[in-house]
């Protein structure tokens, strides 16, 4: 059947780092757009950074230019999130996203929080 699955998520002070996996099965990895989205409490879910299929195009919401770097690897069917210069405002589960058409598969989220 078809997994995301999210790992890498934790506590890590502000400025600091961390990279995001997502490991995908059952479904044809390659020819999806991936992308990560977060949900902080009391908020809607967002768009955090996107990646095409073949990896050759990225877009990131403001918020994470310039900080935030998804990228991707066709052969082991893993999307990844590198994430920099946290700040407490990154705070948030953070879920993997895989769409082609109508086909639309979810994670099931790793808490992200930064804090001192």
């Amino acid at each position: 059947q078809v997994q995301l699955v999210e790992s890498g998520g934790g506590l890590v002070q502000p400025g600091g780092s961390l990279k995001l996996s997502c490991a995908a099965s059952g479904f044809t990895f390659s020819i999806y757009a991936m992308s990560w989205y977060r949900q902080a409490p009391g908020k809607e879910r967002e768009l955090v950074a996107a990646i095409s299929s073949a990896g050759g195009s990225t877009n990131y919401a403001d918020s994470v230019k310039g900080r935030f770097t998804i990228s991707r690897d066709n052969a082991k069917n893993t999307v990844s999130l590198q994430m920099n210069s946290l700040k407490p405002e990154d705070t948030a589960v953070y879920y993997c996203n895989g769409k082609w058409f109508r086909y639309d598969y979810w994670g099931q989220g790793t808490q992200v929080t930064v804090s001192s």
